[in-house]
């Protein structure tokens, strides 16, 4: 049931990018025929008045077409409801809207999740955790003592209070002090307790002590009172997301070949969410949340075959007066098209062979 969960979120986002497209040019009277979720051959359809409805093999995205370079159309070419004979800004709101709608339905996630589940929020407690010590004999923690489960309330006599900067601080003074001596300040169960640890250099120059890091405190679930915060505080979890997966976006392409191996396909996310539908299933609004505001920024990339590559022709017939010719356009997005669906064929492939139960067949 929690991978069926996964599936039909992602299904979903997928029909709402579609149907941005699709309602932005029906509500400006644009001809549409077809209306798809996934590519390759046609698994179920329906035909509607003017629009046939499709759900299709390969399940990596969608598509909404248009009869204008279709042979079988029994649209005059010269139709001004035809999507190329629409002004430019005409065409833009068209392209443009499955990246808006992502991003609306995402905002609207939120603040469902905020209005009725509520959301987890960290509340943290003096000091900072070590879940784990490096069982290594050589490890300056285990020489100073400390122990999985203690508390590192003060460092060098500066005492770590209950925020979000105390790990950073304590880390940084690790990092800033190889080979000298750190008096301690720990919590263990009842007790403070007093140790003193000497970094190790490590192999990049700063100091070590062998021990994993944590922030103290826990997790809370808040709900917001009433509409108006919950469109409110929707909003600041909104605008973090956004940032967040900016930042990431920027990061993968600074240091694409460190961060190429993160990049997940639809196997992988169904396997996320689906992890997550089974342990808190509440978190699918935030997980959908993510994955669309990750489609919208995906999209608006100036990409070929994705929407952003063809706001990047639109944008170039603004500035020459006239599109650029039919054939280096088709050429461009078939060419991006192919190499889309390489990359999705091989994500599926990848991420199918990574899964535990598949990896248990050839053991």
């Amino acid at each position: 049931m929690s991978v069926l969960a996964a599936i039909a979120v992602l299904a979903l986002l997928i029909v709402v990018h579609e149907l941005g497209h699709f309602i932005a040019a029906r509500s400006q009277g644009i001809h549409v025929n077809r209306f798809s979720l996934g590519f390759g051959p046609v698994l179920w359809k329906y035909q509607g008045p003017e629009t046939e409805y499709a759900i299709r093999a390969f399940p990596l995205g969608g598509f909404v077409g248009f009869p204008d370079d279709d042979p079988d159309s029994n649209i005059p070419p010269s139709d001004p409801n035809l999507l190329r004979n629409r002004p430019v800004l005409d065409r833009a709101i068209v392209i443009s809207a499955g990246v808006i709608a992502n991003l609306i339905f995402a905002y609207f996630l939120l603040v469902t999740q905020v209005g009725t589940v509520g959301v987890q929020q960290f509340n943290p407690q003096p000091g900072v955790l070590v879940p784990q010590v490096v069982t290594e004999q050589t490890s300056a923690a285990l020489k100073a003592g400390i122990k999985s489960g203690d508390i590192i309330l003060a460092v060098d006599g500066k005492e770590l209070g209950a925020s979000q900067e105390a790990l950073p601080y304590l880390r940084q003074v690790i990092q800033d002090r190889p080979n000298q001596p750190l008096p301690l300040t720990i919590q263990r169960d009842n007790e403070t307790v007093s140790l003193k640890v000497t970094p190790e250099v490590g192999t990049d120059g700063k100091g070590r002590i062998g021990v994993v890091l944590a922030p103290n405190g826990n997790v809370v679930r808040r709900r917001a009172d009433n509409i108006v915060e919950a469109f409110r505080t929707g909003a600041i979890e909104f605008q973090r997301i956004v940032i967040l997966t900016g930042q990431g976006f920027v990061q993968l392409l600074r240091n694409f070949g460190q961060t190429a191996s993160q990049v997940a396909g639809p196997v992988k996310i169904v396997e996320i969410g689906a992890s997550i539908a089974q342990s808190d299933a509440s978190a699918l609004f935030q997980f959908a949340a993510l994955i669309s505001i990750n489609l919208a920024i995906i999209n608006i990339l100036p990409l070929p075959a994705l929407d952003g590559g063809q706001l990047a022709f639109l944008l170039i017939e603004g500035v020459r007066g006239k599109p650029l010719p039919t054939h280096i356009q088709d050429g461009v997005m078939q060419t991006g098209l192919m190499l889309l669906l390489g990359l999705g064929i091989f994500l599926i492939v990848r991420d199918t062979a990574n899964l535990a139960w598949v990896q248990r067949l050839f053991q």
